[in-house]
């Protein structure tokens, strides 16, 4: 039995006979199986991660929102025949498997600060601007879409003459504060943009309000979290449409802030915490009173505002608790005027301004609305109609010409 010293010197000796190229092999043999090795362990540590959570996902309820992302979440689908047979069954197990996983939260944030630390500018369509600025990236214009929603304006226009109509495109932080962009973002000009949209429209009174917002740009017109603009912003706007509108706008407002909490969408999307906005409410100094009634629920309230929402998640929905198929809104304004409006979610702050000067507001968000709408101009009314979008929403929206041209068919029956 030769000796431990002897067969290490036997191995040295073995090796000494080998070829340059065989050791070449020898030295790329022991990496692979280095790196096979390594390879099963991570495998390993996978699948007992992965039956880990299938484990936990079945024994726990699952969740329906997810308060940092600002959505619902996927439900663990129910197989069926035509589910298993389209392959949509799988589908959803793994978009349900995705939104469900333990940790997602930890997770999701995890990766977007590292990312943020490795200098990373742009996360899911919104950019990381300077001093705490969140802001949504410029949409992709749809231009077929865009050009089938301006003819259904222009139509809608010609086809009421006796409905005073304009329209109002606000422009995005983008195109507001361009020097909060991050180096490199790509800048457009967002006011040429718009002039293009309001010159496809000749017959339509329209109002750019991006160089009036521009001038007053060091104040706070958006959120630094959230897409949307403020209340401030909204006054402004309201005070450079109020010509377009034929109206006098009222100078005296008492300004309520009623959150310093806010996180917004843009937040959720980027797992940003840097930042909190503050919420205001403004009403006017007026006698005018109101009540508000909810077509979806036939619920009617004395106010503009739903503070439960002011301990959820998404604040903004203090204004009118969110979106809605129709909301109407009758004053004791005594003007004999009925305002159609036409709108996104910028809008909901926006109302606030307009309840002295109208006797009725009937707001239709188009995305929701799936009613008559030329019947209702019939039954209503309408003497005006506004239709105010943030540029974002208008350039991909595909439920304004719908709901517009429903109008048109009615009336040419």
């Amino acid at each position: 039995m030769r000796s431990s010293d002897g067969r290490l010197g036997y191995v040295l000796h073995s090796q000494e006979k080998l070829t340059p190229e065989q050791k070449q092999m020898a030295r790329r043999r022991r990496i692979l199986q280095g790196r096979a090795a390594q390879g099963i362990c991570i495998l390993a540590a996978f699948a007992a991660i992965s039956l880990f959570a299938a484990g936990w996902l079945l024994l726990r309820q699952d969740r329906t929102f997810s308060d940092s992302e600002n959505r619902m979440l996927a439900q663990k689908p129910a197989p069926t025949l035509a589910s298993l047979a389209d392959g949509s069954f799988a589908g959803g197990i793994e978009r349900w498997y995705a939104d469900q996983f333990p940790g997602r939260d930890l997770w999701i944030t995890a990766d977007l600060t590292f990312q943020r630390a490795l200098g990373v500018r742009e996360m899911n369509g919104v950019y990381l601007g300077a001093d705490g600025y969140l802001l949504e990236a410029p949409a992709q214009e749809d231009a077929a879409q865009l050009g089938q929603t301006e003819a259904a304006i222009c139509a809608f226009a010609a086809q009421h003459p006796d409905i005073r109509l304009t329209a109002a495109i606000v422009p995005n932080a983008w195109g507001v504060l361009s020097e909060k962009l991050p180096a490199g973002a790509p800048v457009e000009d967002q006011k040429a943009l718009i002039d293009a949209i309001d010159q496809a429209m000749p017959d339509v009174r329209t109002a750019n309000l991006t160089e009036a917002l521009r001038s007053r740009r060091s104040e706070p017109l958006y959120y630094r979290t959230d897409h949307h603009w403020t209340s401030l912003a909204a006054r402004y706007a309201f005070e450079t449409l109020s010509a377009q509108l034929d109206l006098q706008p009222v100078r005296s407002y008492t300004v309520y802030p009623v959150s310093d909490s806010f996180e917004g969408t843009l937040a959720a999307k980027t797992g940003s915490h840097a930042a909190l906005d503050t919420i205001e409410i403004y009403v006017p100094d007026t006698d005018v009173q109101y009540a508000v009634t909810y077509a979806d629920t036939q619920t009617t309230i004395c106010s503009l505002y739903d503070r439960a929402k002011l301990a959820e998640k998404n604040q903004y929905e203090v204004f009118f608790g969110g979106n809605h198929a129709r909301v109407d809104i009758r004053t004791t304004a005594d003007t004999g005027r009925t305002l159609l409006l036409l709108k996104d979610s910028y809008a909901n702050c926006f109302v606030q301004f307009l309840t002295p000067y109208y006797d009725r507001i009937l707001m239709i968000d188009p995305r929701y609305f799936y009613d008559d709408l030329g019947a209702l101009l019939r039954r209503e009314r309408v003497t005006d109609a506004l239709i105010l979008y943030n540029y974002n929403t208008f350039v991909q929206d595909h439920a304004l010409s719908v709901v517009l041209q429903s109008a048109l068919f009615d009336e040419g029956e």
